[in-house]
C-alpha cells in the first residue's frame, strides 16, 4: 500500500474531489508566489536598481521553467492517463522518460547560461553598468540550482498525476521557509554572513530549491504506488519520450514563446528607464496572486481530466470542467477587484520610491481588467492537456501573445505612452480567455458525442 496520501480522482462527488486535489496545488502556487514576493520585498529594500537587475535575469528563469514544462506536463498527462487505465507499469515508464529528458534539457540550458550570460543580459539594453553586473551575477548563480528546479518541476507533475498534491504543497512550503530565512541573512549580511546583496538573493534561492528537491526525493523513496516502479538507472523507451514530447512540447513552446515575447516587451519598457523595468517586475509579482493560483487549479484540472480520460469517464470530465469554471469565475472576479481598488497599497509593500509608484499603480489597475479571462484561459488549457490535445491552447496562446508586440508599439506611440504597453497585455489576455473557453466547449461537445455514439454502437452490437 502506498505511503503517499492521494486523492481518488475517478470516484466520488466531483466538486469535493476536484477541490481536494486543487486546494493543495493552489496552496503550492500561493507558496511559490510568497517565495517570489519575499525575494522582492528584501531586494526592494536595497534599491529599485536591484529589482531591475533581478527582473532582467528573471526572464531567463521563465525560459528554464518553459523547458522543464516538456517533461513535466508530458509525463504528468501520460502517466495520469495510464493510472486511470490501471496500467501502473506504463505510468512508471513515462515518469522515467520525463526525468531522463529533464536531465538532458537541464544540462543544455545551464551550459548556455554559463557561456552566454553576457549577451543574454545585454539583450535588454539596460543603462546602468551596476544593474548589468548584478543581473549577470544573479543569473549565473541561480543557474547553479537548475538541477534542483528541473528535478522538482518533474516531481511536481508526477505527484500531481497520481493525485498526491499534498506532497507538492509540503515540499514547496519547506522551500518558502528556507528562502525567507536565508534572504535577509545573505542579502544584508546578518551575523556571520557576508553582505552579498543581489548575489545573496540568488544563493538563498538556490539553497531553498535544493531543500525542496530533497523533500521530493525523500517522498518519492517512500512512495510504493508509482515511484517504486520507476527505475531511473535503466534506459527509458524511445516511444515514451515521443509520447511525452507530443504532449509537453506544445505547452512548452507556448511558455517559451511567452517568455521570449515578455523579453521583447521588457526591452520596449526599458525605453522608459530602468525604473519602468523595476515597476513591471514588482507589478508582475503582485499580479501572480491571480495567475499562479489559476495555474495551480489548471494543473489539478489537467490531472483530473487525464485520469478520467484514461478510465473512459466522459461525463465526469464534463462535470469537472464546469466545476472548475465556476471556481475560476469567483477567483478571477476577486483578484480583479483587489488589483483595481488597492493597487497603491499593494505596490508600497515592495517599493516605496515615489518616482516608481505611479508606474506600478497604473500597471496593476490595467492588468486587473484581464484577470477573469486569464483564469479561464489557464483552467481551459489544463483541461485541453488532460484530454491529450495541447495544440488548441498553444495556438491560442502564441497568436494572442504575438499580437501584443504590434499593439504595444501602436498604443505606446499614442498619448497612453507606457500605459499602452500594459493595455496591449490586458487586451490580448481577454481575447485568449474567450477563444480558449469557446474552443474547449466545442471540443468537449464533439468528444461527448463520439463517446455517446460509440456506447450506442457497442450496446447495439451486444443486443444483436
Amino acid at each position: 500500500m502506498s505511503t503517499t496520501q492521494k486523492v481518488d480522482l475517478l470516484n466520488g462527488r466531483i466538486g469535493p474531489t476536484l477541490l481536494r486535489l486543487a486546494l493543495p496545488i493552489m496552496g503550492t502556487s500561493l507558496v511559490q508566489m510568497a517565495y517570489n514576493l519575499t525575494d522582492m520585498i528584501w531586494i526592494g529594500r536595497l534599491s529599485a536598481d536591484a529589482v531591475a537587475a533581478v527582473g532582467a535575469a528573471g526572464m531567463y528563469l521563465w525560459i528554464s521553467q518553459g523547458l522543464a514544462t516538456i517533461p513535466r506536463i508530458g509525463g504528468q498527462v501520460r502517466s495520469a492517463q495510464s493510472i486511470g487505465a490501471g496500467d501502473i507499469e506504463r505510468a512508471a515508464g513515462y515518469v522515467q522518460a520525463a526525468f531522463h529528458m529533464g536531465a538532458v534539457l537541464m544540462i543544455l540550458f545551464t551550459s548556455a547560461v554559463f557561456l552566454f550570460n553576457g549577451p543574454m543580459i545585454g539583450f535588454f539594453k539596460l543603462h546602468s553598468p551596476q544593474v548589468i553586473a548584478d543581473a549577470r551575477s544573479y543569473l549565473v548563480i541561480v543557474a547553479c540550482g537548475f538541477v534542483f528546479t528541473f528535478t522538482s518541476q518533474i516531481f511536481t507533475g508526477m505527484f500531481t498525476s497520481m493525485g498526491a498534491s499534498t506532497t507538492v504543497l509540503r515540499s514547496t512550503f519547506v522551500g518558502l521557509i528556507v528562502n525567507a530565512v536565508m534572504d535577509p541573512l545573505l542579502i544584508f549580511g546578518i551575523g556571520p554572513f557576508p553582505r552579498m546583496e543581489v548575489a545573496g538573493a540568488a544563493w538563498a534561492t538556490v539553497i531553498a530549491q535544493g531543500c525542496v528537491c530533497l523533500m521530493f526525493i525523500l517522498a518519492g523513496k517512500h512512495d510504493s504506488f508509482l515511484f517504486a516502479h520507476v527505475k531511473l538507472w535503466r534506459r527509458s523507451r524511445l516511444t515514451d519520450w515521443l509520447d511525452v514530447v507530443r504532449i509537453g512540447l506544445p505547452v512548452a513552446l507556448q511558455s517559451l514563446f511567452f517568455s521570449f515575447l515578455s523579453m521583447v516587451i521588457a526591452r520596449l519598457v526599458a525605453g522608459w528607464g530602468d525604473l519602468a523595468i523595476a515597476s513591471q517586475k514588482v507589478g508582475g509579482q503582485i499580479e501572480s496572486i491571480s495567475f499562479m493560483t489559476a495555474e495551480g487549479f489548471g494543473t489539478a484540472v489537467n490531472a483530473f481530466t487525464a485520469q478520467n480520460y484514461g478510465a473512459k469517464k466522459a461525463q465526469r470530465i464534463k462535470q469537472g470542467y464546469l466545476t472548475a469554471m465556476r471556481i475560476m469565475l469567483m477567483w478571477g472576479l476577486f483578484t480583479t477587484f483587489v488589483l483595481i481598488v488597492f493597487p497603491a497599497q499593494l505596490f508600497r509593500i515592495f517599493i516605496t520610491d515615489a518616482s516608481v509608484l505611479p508606474i506600478g499603480v497604473s500597471y496593476l489597475r490595467i492588468m486587473g481588467y484581464s484577470q477573469l479571462f486569464l483564469c479561464v484561459e489557464i483552467a481551459s488549457a489544463g483541461a485541453f492537456q488532460g484530454l491529450g490535445k495541447p495544440l488548441p491552447p498553444t495556438v491560442t496562446g502564441i497568436l494572442g501573445n504575438l499580437a501584443r508586440i504590434p499593439m504595444a508599439l501602436l498604443l505606446s506611440a499614442t498619448a497612453l505612452g507606457l500605459d499602452g504597453v500594459w493595455w496591449s497585455i490586458t487586451i490580448s489576455s481577454c481575447a485568449k480567455g474567450i477563444v480558449c473557453f469557446t474552443w474547449f466547449v466545442i471540443i468537449l461537445r464533439r468528444f461527448l458525442r463520439k463517446v455517446s455514439e460509440l456506447k450506442e454502437w457497442q450496446e447495439g452490437g451486444q443486443e444483436v
